[in-house]
C-alpha cells in the first residue's frame, strides 16, 4: 500500500521502482505490477506481483527466504544507486525483530511472510523510493491498531503481530474498532526505517496526494493508504544537525572509500565529506566530517568507530539552513531543482545517472536535462 500510494503521488518514481523490483525476482516468477483500481467509489493504485500464465511457479529452496540469502539477492541485483542499502536496512529491521521474538541469531531468520515474494517487492520498492527521495522528511499519523488474530507460519498470533509491535515501539496508535491486521511487519519495518525521531514542524504547501489499495476488504471503511507530498513555502528552512569530525592517517584509499560509502548508508546520516590535510610529524591525513540528524548521532558515532581506525572524534550540534528543493526524473535522469532568494530556480542533473556515457555525451545530456521545462 505504501508503494502504490507513493507511486500515485509521485508517478515519476515508477520507472525506477519497477526496474528495481523486477531485478530481484527469480526468473519465471512474474513481473511487478502497478494497476489502477477502485475501492468503493475511490480511484486508487495497487502494487503487487503479476503472476505468469503457467500455474506451476518455480520451486524455491528452503534457504531462499533466509535473511543472508535475501541480502545476497538484493546486493547482486544491480539495482539503481542507493536502493540496495535502503532495502537491506529495512530487511535488517525485520530480521532483528524476528530474531528477538524467536530467540535465534539474525542469520538464522527465515521470512515466511516473504515466501510468496510479494513482501520482498515491497521492501525493495520502498528502498528504491527512499533512495530517490534521499533527504526527505517523513511522518505518519496515528496507526490503526486492528484486533483479533492473524494466521501465520507459527500459528495464530494476536494483532498487531509480535514483530509489528516490537518494531513500532514508541509510535502512536489508535483503535478505530475495525479488527484484522492493519499494519504488517513489513509495513512496520518500512515506517521504522523512514521515520527517524521527531520531524521538524514547518509551513508547507501540498503539492500532490496518492492512494494505495490493500487486498483485504474492511467493514465500513476503505482499505487504503494515503500519501501526501509537501514542499516548504519558505525559500529557506532551518533545522538542527549533529556534526561529527575526526582524522585518519593509517587507512588505505580503498578502505577510506569503503568506510565513506557505509557511513553515507547509515540511517539518519545526511552527508559525509573527506578533505586532505597534513597532521603531526608531517603525515598526510584525511579529515572526515559526518553530518547527521541529531536523533541519529549516537548510531552514526558507533558506525564511525566501527568502519574507520579513528580512536576519537569531535561532536557538536549546529543549525543548518537549506534552500527549498525538489528532486524529479527527466528522461531517466534525476534532476534537482533549487529555489534561491527571489524564487530563482537553478537545476542540476545527478552525475551518477550520467556515468555510462562519454564526457561529451555526459555534458550534452546534462545541458539538455537542466534546460528542460518539464
Amino acid at each position: 500500500m505504501f508503494v502504490a500510494a507513493m507511486l500515485d503521488a509521485m508517478p515519476g518514481l515508477a520507472p525506477r521502482v519497477m526496474a528495481d523490483t523486477a531485478k530481484v525476482l527469480p526468473r519465471g516468477l512474474g513481473q511487478p505490477l502497478i494497476e489502477e483500481t477502485t475501492i468503493g467509489s475511490l480511484r486508487t493504485l495497487r502494487f503487487g506481483l503479476a503472476e505468469p500464465q503457467r500455474r506451476d511457479p518455480p520451486r524455491h529452496a528452503p534457504d531462499d527466504t533466509g535473511f543472508p540469502a535475501l541480502v545476497r539477492r538484493i546486493e547482486g541485483a544491480m539495482l539503481e544507486n542507493g536502493t540496495a542499502p535502503e532495502a537491506i536496512a529495512i530487511l535488517t529491521i525485520l530480521a532483528e525483530a524476528e530474531a528477538k521474538i524467536h530467540g535465534v541469531p539474525v542469520d538464522h531468520v527465515h521470512f515466511h511472510e516473504l515466501a510468496d515474494w510479494d513482501s520482498l517487492l515491497d521492501v525493495v520498492a520502498a528502498g528504491s523510493i527512499a533512495a530517490a527521495l534521499h533527504g526527505a522528511h517523513w511522518s505518519v499519523s496515528a496507526l490503526p491498531q486492528g484486533g483479533g488474530v492473524v494466521k501465520t507460519a507459527h500459528g495464530l498470533l494476536p494483532v498487531p503481530a509480535p514483530a509489528t509491535t516490537l518494531i513500532l515501539e514508541g509510535f502512536v496508535w489508535r483503535d478505530d474498532g475495525v479488527e484484522g491486521e492493519r499494519v504488517t511487519p513489513t509495513g512496520a519495518a518500512i515506517l521504522k526505517h523512514l521515520i527517524v525521531g521527531e520531524q521538524p514542524r514547518m509551513t508547507r504547501r501540498l503539492v500532490s496526494a496518492g492512494t494505495g489499495a490493500g487486498t483485504r476488504t474492511l467493514p465500513g471503511i476503505p482499505n487504503i493508504l494515503r500519501a501526501l507530498v509537501f514542499e516548504p513555502t519558505r525559500t529557506t528552512t532551518g533545522d538542527r544537525v549533529a556534526v561529527i569530525d575526526f582524522e585518519i592517517d593509517d587507512m588505505t584509499g580503498e578502505e577510506i572509500a569503503a568506510a565513506a560509502t557505509l557511513l553515507r548508508a547509515e540511517a539518519g546520516v545526511i552527508d559525509v565529506s573527506i578533505a586532505e590535510r597534513w597532521g603531526k610529524k608531517g603525515r598526510p591525513m584525511q579529515s572526515f566530517q559526518v553530518i547527521a540528524r541529531p536523533e541519529a548521532a549516537e548510531a552514526a558515532i558507533s558506525r564511525c568507530f566501527a568502519e574507520t581506525s579513528t580512536i576519537g572524534l569531535r561532536v557538536r550540534e549546529d543549525t543548518r539552513v537549506v534552500l527549498a528543493r525538489e528532486l524529479r526524473e527527466v528522461g531517466g535522469i534525476r534532476l534537482k531543482s533549487v529555489w534561491r532568494p527571489g524564487m530563482e530556480e537553478t537545476r542540476k542533473a545527478e552525475s551518477d545517472d550520467l556515468t555510462g556515457e562519454t564526457l561529451a555525451a555526459r555534458r550534452a545530456w546534462k545541458q539538455q536535462t537542466e534546460d528542460t521545462d518539464q
